[in-house]
């Protein structure tokens, strides 16, 4: 059975089960690696990718789930040639330590300025409350958001 899933803008046909995890699919079948395995149970966010423009667990989401909906990872965010303002603010404030949750956290930071593009720091510390960062770069990151909207980081 094959699904089409638009994945940044692109129709993209897949061939795997429809009960698959979207990040297996993003991964394994498209080789986009942006979104991470993490915990494999929706807790930590490192595979948090947008669907219709909402933070989604893309390890929890199946892609049958998906067909006709809008998917947004990392990789339409911006290139390394080119990052988009919230991967260069993340990269302006040094928010990556070892770097596998930013991936997730982008993502799930980018869903909350799209729809507040000026949210407060409480906006932002319970928005992001889905995603974890080990390494302890919390505060780099909340800056980082900061000056993705345009305020003092």
């Amino acid at each position: 059975m094959t699904i089409t899933l638009n994945v940044n803008g692109r129709d993209r046909t897949v061939a795997s089960s429809p009960d698959t995890p979207l990040l297996y699919v993003l991964r394994g079948e498209l080789r986009m690696n942006g979104a991470k395995y993490g915990c494999g149970l929706g807790q930590c966010g490192a595979c948090t990718v947008q669907v219709d423009g909402k933070a989604v667990f893309s390890c929890l989401t199946p892609i049958a789930a998906l067909p006709g909906r809008a998917i947004r990872t990392v990789e339409g965010l911006g290139t390394i040639d080119k990052p988009g303002p919230l991967q260069k603010a993340f990269e302006t404030e040094q928010a990556a330590q070892c770097g596998y949750c930013i991936a997730g956290m982008i993502m799930r930071a980018q869903a909350l300025l799209d729809a507040n593009p000026n949210p407060t720091d409480a906006e932002i510390l319970a928005h992001m409350d889905g995603n974890l960062c080990r390494c302890g770069t919390q505060m780099r990151i909340l800056r980082a958001i900061r000056r993705a909207a345009g305020r003092p980081a």
